[in-house]
């Protein structure tokens, strides 16, 4: 490996880098985006139940809060109502979609980044092609050549294409991957939200 990258020259250091932040942050959307952490199964069911004829204590919405992100927003909803039981429903709905506002910004933490760098890397890798290549044309003399010279040029236009694109191809899966599983878990958290306010509007004084 260290042999490709002394081949590859200095343009393959950025990508490098690339490659590295781009498994990190993809180990780490793997982790924060797993059902449990976003919405537990079986979690909405538990919190209209307990509603069902009475506010959870505070305690109770603190550890609701913290369990997940379905979670936060649903115990935005009942701490609101909590703290003032005239509260119409256009602001309760309000309450919701801030809430859920901040959960969609938690799910789509570093998507940007690796969005990033799945457009950059080929980018890159293009620029080590382009050094490559000068290197090729200035290991060419009149009447003679540079042989060495000819081929690491080769060498760092080869390497630096292959692997922007090694860099590239996973990053742009992973970030679609990850889109589309924070669009479904969009879909869950409103849902959610919707179904408690149906049963929170009994809790408020109109």
């Amino acid at each position: 490996m260290f042999s490709i990258i002394q081949a590859a020259g200095w343009p393959i250091w950025p990508l490098l880098l690339c490659s590295v932040i781009a498994l990190a942050l993809i180990i780490e959307r793997l982790s924060a985006l797993r059902a449990r952490r976003v919405a537990p199964n079986g979690l909405l069911d538990d919190v209209l139940g307990v509603t069902q004829k009475q506010l959870p204590a505070a305690d109770v919405v603190d550890r609701l809060e913290e369990s997940s992100l379905l979670g936060s927003v649903l115990a935005a909803g009942l701490r609101a109502v909590s703290h003032d039981t005239k509260l119409p429903e256009e602001k309760l709905r309000q309450v919701f979609e801030f809430a859920g506002r901040r959960a969609v910004h938690q799910l789509e933490r570093y998507l940007n980044t690796l969005g990033t760098i799945a457009t950059a890397a080929p980018l890159l890798g293009l620029l080590g092609t382009v050094v490559g290549m000068i290197e090729i044309f200035g290991s060419q003399t009149p009447g003679s050549g540079n042989p060495a010279q000819l081929a690491h040029g080769i060498s760092v236009a080869l390497y630096n294409t292959a692997f922007g694109l090694m860099v590239a191809i996973p990053s742009l899966m992973f970030h679609r991957y990850f889109k589309g599983r924070i669009e479904a878990y969009v879909l869950e958290l409103e849902a959610g939200a919707d179904r408690l306010l149906s049963q929170l509007k009994r809790f408020t004084v109109h």
